[in-house]
């Protein structure tokens, strides 16, 4: 579906994008309705497709912020962003139709993310690498929610000081050639702290060779929940295909995040994506990313291989080797003088520490080796 309609509304110069009204980039349409998404679980080999594209397709797809959603929450968004100014037509349709609906959720067993998909993207089969391009990311709503929770986040068992859950509003506003401000409160005092949006999906990925579902909340091989702030617009993950068709799927749309997420989510806040699918070939693939394993990103300018493991130790020593990997396949580097250059050029960033699997990234300048 394209779309030419006006927005439902406007809050701090940032539209409402009510589900199919405003903006739409691509020629292909993919609403965040509840039989378009999968909640708290990741696409696995059993599920089919609500949509199929061919290689090369741009699809702008509407996500949905869990922020507001969850049980600890009240799971009413229209109460839950009322409390905080939020007029019921500046609250996302999809996002109550989604609280209101029957979905297979468990919230005691499932993660929090809602992730739209999957998409299978035709000619796609294991061994391929498919690239997934982020080629516009627009906020749907201009408020977004950082949330800490008992026994998540950096400091559990030290923050939350009191019971329950603490959700942080934020609001966005801005927009245009000078970008996206975020203002946050810093307490009681009425004072706020501003800080730069840079709007990215925290969850990008392709479906696991299983019969069942993943949980949506730890990132693997597959990808899924990496939460790595440099996929803004012009970048793209790398990902090894696992299935027929891949089975791509995106979720868990920020409007900023630091390198850590230390409080358990940055400000999430739901956003409509164009992203533009590729089906890299096996044979192509190895030449250009050596043996890929895992989450790859490529931004204008650096070359971003990941490292996921439960111990941060163990993910950094996978990041290590990952670059090794690409420096040798892709520019001619041995392995020792790869290391080498690592070491004196490369940093190795913190992509998050809540997601029970810790990611680490690398940022290796194009420049320095094209």
């Amino acid at each position: 579906m394209s779309a030419a309609t006006t927005a439902d509304a406007t809050v701090a110069g940032v539209a409402t994008l009510q589900p199919g009204k405003g903006p739409v980039r691509a020629p292909v349409y993919l609403s965040a309705e509840p039989r378009h998404v999968v909640w708290g679980r990741l696409p696995c080999a059993a599920d089919a497709p609500v949509l199929t594209v061919d290689s090369g397709t741009e699809v702008t797809i509407d996500t949905v912020s869990h922020e507001g959603l969850l049980e600890d929450q009240g799971r009413d968004p229209l109460a839950f962003f009322a409390a905080h100014g939020v007029d019921a037509d500046d609250v996302l349709a999809d996002a109550v139709a989604l609280a209101a609906s029957r979905l297979d959720r468990d919230p005691d067993d499932d993660g929090p993310h809602v992730v739209t998909g999957p998409i299978a993207v035709r000619g796609a089969e294991p061994g391929d690498v498919l690239t997934m391009t982020v080629v516009e990311t627009v906020p749907r709503v201009a408020y977004g929610v950082v949330s800490n929770r008992h026994g998540r986040g950096a400091l559990p068992g030290e923050l939350p000081e009191r019971p329950g859950t603490v959700s942080v509003f934020t609001r966005l506003e801005g927009g245009g050639p000078d970008g996206y401000t975020l203002r946050m409160p810093r307490g009681a005092s009425g004072r706020t702290v501003a800080f730069p949006g840079a709007p990215f999906l925290g969850i990008m990925g392709v479906a696991t060779a299983t019969a069942d579902r993943a949980h949506s909340v730890p990132p693997g091989p597959h990808g899924g929940n990496i939460d790595i702030r440099l996929l803004t617009a012009g970048a793209a993950l790398h990902l090894p295909v696992q299935v027929p068709g891949a089975l791509a799927y995106v979720g868990d749309p920020h409007f900023a995040q630091g390198d850590g997420e230390v409080a358990l989510t940055a400000v999430e806040g739901s956003l409509r994506a164009t992203v533009r699918f590729d089906v890299v070939p096996a044979a192509v693939a190895a030449e250009r990313f050596g043996f890929l394993d895992g989450p790859l990103v490529e931004t204008p300018t650096h070359l971003v291989p990941t490292g996921l493991d439960e111990d941060l130790d163990e993910a950094v020593r996978q990041c290590v080797r990952h670059a090794i990997a690409l420096l040798t396949a892709r520019y001619g580097f041995d392995r020792a003088h790869a290391l080498a250059y690592l070491s004196a050029a490369t940093d190795f960033d913190i992509s998050q520490v809540v997601d029970r699997v810790k990611g680490v990234h690398a940022r290796i300048r194009i420049a320095d080796v094209a």
